[in-house]
């Protein structure tokens, strides 16, 4: 097979890794908004079926391969896109790294902070960077948000909300690596509600103490299906995180109620500007100050394109791109502390968990009522 022709050279070099449903829905998607600077080149996916019909809906000009390592060898794409089953992510964010590309892999960028320091590793002796599609930041509205919590223009942060309260059949579980710790690395705390509490730590900054609970309820799997927090934040608010597949009635939801305003955010899978509203504290005379806070500059709805436009601007910058390093890392520190503390009973600080705590290295930490047994494990 040889490699695609070479890109008009204001473009960058695209290729996509796994050509599932959320590389036909959002990679590509995200990859037209941006057809004046990408040029998709190339797609990887082990099923030929299934990378025949994405080649066919990306268009012409679009090399296929079976083998990540040959396309690597022979495209050298300067951007790699991966949407895979969880348990690949490490593997192949090092890969791309090695070969000189910049990485956007879905989330979970890993399955445990030492798969996550790894990747870190692999940054450092490569000229790339590796981001996670945390597309919820990328919204105007979330934008708009973020700067006046910042600012201080709706007062400090006090009390927040965090659910991302779903709901996931028998059926979901179907997929052999679904619900299973070596495959998908956790619950919904991991593959679910990950984005929503990701939001919440961007909005307010770093978090210091969780203790937390979790819950197999329902779904005969390794993992949770059911987990909540109890959150202390360095800047003194605290905050309550539900994430839960049991839940009928689904919402996505944030509310920070800050000195000034409570902010809150609605939605299930993805927001625009009216997804959020901004409530001034009772007696508070300020119609101008209420005016801004409801007033984004432009709708931009919370996509993979959003955050795909973010990381361009990086790359074109020579920059670190958003929703990489310590920022990103941060995201999967919170969720193996939640484990920790709903395993063990007792409250987590953050920076605890380091080399050594076997919750550095699986989100079970080995705890004997949730690790996989020997039996499992030679299934596998």
């Amino acid at each position: 097979m040889t490699p695609s022709s070479p890109p008009t050279a204001s473009r960058l070099r695209v290729a996509v890794v796994g050509t599932g449903g959320i590389a036909t829905g959002a990679h590509l998607s995200a990859l037209r908004a941006h057809s004046d600077r990408v040029e998709l080149v190339a797609a990887v996916d082990v099923d030929p079926g299934r990378l025949a019909a994405f080649q066919e809906a990306a268009g012409e000009g679009v090399s296929g391969y079976t083998d990540l390592a040959a396309m690597l060898g022979e495209v050298r794409p300067d951007l790699v896109l991966i949407g895979t089953p969880p348990w690949l992510h490490r593997e192949q964010t090092i890969a791309a790294l090695k070969a000189g590309a910049w990485v956007l892999c879905e989330k979970p960028l890993c399955l445990s902070l030492a798969e996550y320091d790894e990747i870190a590793a692999a940054e450092d002796a490569a000229p790339g960077f590796a981001s996670v599609f945390f597309q919820h930041r990328y919204g105007s509205g979330a934008v708009h948000a973020r700067e006046l919590i910042g600012s201080g223009a709706v007062g400090d942060p006090l009390v927040a909300h965090c659910q991302t309260t779903w709901h996931r059949d028998t059926a979901y579980y179907s997929v052999p690596w679904r619900g299973r710790w070596e495959t998908e690395g956790g619950g919904p705390t991991m593959g679910h509600g990950i984005h929503q509490y990701d939001l919440l730590l961007h909005l307010l900054g770093d978090w210091s103490e969780i203790r937390a609970m979790a819950g197999r309820l329902v779904h005969d799997v390794e993992s949770e299906d059911l987990s909540t927090a109890l959150v202390r934040f360095r800047g003194g608010a605290m905050a309550t995180v539900v994430n839960s597949v049991l839940s009928p009635d689904e919402e996505s939801r944030i509310r920070i109620d800050c000195a000034d305003a409570t902010v809150e955010l609605i939605h299930l899978y993805g927001h625009q500007n009216d997804s959020w509203t901004y409530t001034p504290r009772r007696g508070l005379d300020a119609d101008a100050r209420v005016a801004r806070w409801r007033t984004p500059a432009a709708d931009v709805p919370s996509s993979h394109a959003a955050q795909l436009g973010a990381v361009l601007d990086a790359y074109e910058a020579g920059a670190r791109p958003p929703g990489s390093g310590d920022d990103a890392r941060r995201t999967v520190e919170f969720a193996a502390a939640l484990y920790k503390s709903a395993f063990t009973g007792r409250p987590v600080q953050a920076g605890e968990i380091a080399a050594g705590d076997p919750y550095y290295t699986s989100m079970h930490g080995d705890h004997p009522d949730w690790a996989p047994t020997s039996a499992a494990k030679e299934q596998q």
